[in-house]
């Protein structure tokens, strides 16, 4: 089994403020693979920005081990590498962020520039590798634009193009997309994801949208109160979610509350017929395919009324989900029928 790029063990973050303790990150591990799109969602306070700023130290844990393509940087402790030692390692990790941090007084060009300042390149080859990361980005002709004449989107692909500068394999994209509006946010979403398939790139996305997590990472880390609540595929979370946070957040990822406030006031679920019930249906891969409604029509005649549909596709997977309201003498036959196929059966109404 090939070793993790990122190894976070047993880690711990405790800051000390006058005489308060503040415990933000407690006892967190997580195992992140090379060429992942890796999310960590949770609410503001959760610890999930102050985890992942130990990855590259800039957030020295209290107490854990940090591994980063297979090099300890902190064990026992304490730092386990050189300050220079440190420095390079660092190069290694590319950093984007929600405000985009880019320096107002340099053009694009520049500001990416900034970051090979350091680089064993000749001014030549800088400058050729500048144009280079900018036509990736998809951001060449705006070369010689100054940060207060670009877009958010154009503003966050200039930050991309830098933390890319020094060809890290891995990217941390912390809140990178807070600041834009829906539709830019696909786009940087979609450029990520780019990077990642023709780069190899690692990415862990700190966010706290469910939404973002199901477009485009492979696993997901749940945190709150500086613990690790949940964590796996993203196809394994979305289909079953063990904790009440998770559910939260996937609820307002798929948009499912506000459909089912919709549905409760439709006249046939306010006056259920006999013999029915209201019912949701979670099913995946396969599944999509199936005509299971028909099915259980012809085997058992029980009727269903659709009144909402939605499919997803998850890390490559169709994921569907289905509300509506199934009638019957065979009803509870039925239902049984559907869970042995592999499909969640959730009654929100009616028959139990």
């Amino acid at each position: 089994m090939s070793h993790p790029i990122i190894a976070l063990e047993h880690i711990d973050i405790t800051f000390h403020q006058k005489n308060k303790k503040i415990d933000a990150v407690k006892d967190v591990s997580v195992h992140i693979k090379q060429g992942d799109i890796y999310g960590i969602v949770g609410y503001s306070g959760a610890g999930k920005s102050t985890l992942v700023r130990a990855i590259n130290l800039l957030q020295v844990p209290s107490a854990g081990q940090v591994t980063v393509d297979g090099d300890i940087l902190f064990a026992d402790g304490k730092v386990q590498l050189s300050s220079a030692d440190l420095r390079k390692k660092r190069r290694n990790i590319g950093m984007i962020f929600q405000h985009f941090n880019l320096m107002a007084q340099k053009t694009a060009r520049e500001n990416v520039a900034f970051a090979l300042k350091h680089s064993p390149l000749t001014k030549e080859e800088r400058a050729e590798k500048v144009d280079d990361l900018l036509t990736l980005v998809g951001l060449a002709e705006r070369a010689d634009s100054y940060p207060a004449q670009l877009s958010g989107g154009q503003k966050q692909r200039v930050a991309i193009a830098r933390a890319l500068a020094n060809d890290p394999k891995i990217l941390i994209s912390d809140e990178s997309t807070s600041a834009l509006d829906p539709k830019t946010t696909k786009q940087i979403l979609s450029l990520l994801q780019e990077l990642n398939q023709k780069l190899g790139l690692t990415i862990v996305m700190i966010t706290h949208e469910m939404q973002i997590v199901k477009d485009i990472c492979h696993r997901v880390a749940v945190m709150q109160n500086g613990e690790l609540i949940e964590e796996g595929t993203v196809l394994d979370i979305f289909s079953h979610p063990k904790q009440d946070l998770t559910r939260d957040f996937i609820k307002v990822a798929t948009g499912i509350d506000e459909a089912l406030a919709k549905i409760y006031q439709q006249e046939i679920v306010k006056k259920l017929p006999a013999q029915s019930a209201l019912v949701q249906l979670k099913y995946a891969g396969q599944m999509t395919d199936e005509p299971v409604l028909n099915d259980i029509d012809r085997r058992y005649q029980v009727t269903s009324n659709i009144l909402y549909g939605n499919i997803e596709i998850l890390d490559g997977v169709p994921v569907g989900e289905l509300v509506a309201v199934l009638t019957g003498e065979k009803l509870d036959q039925a239902l049984l029928a559907l869970e042995a196929s592999g499909i969640t059966t959730v009654i929100l109404k009616g028959r139990v």
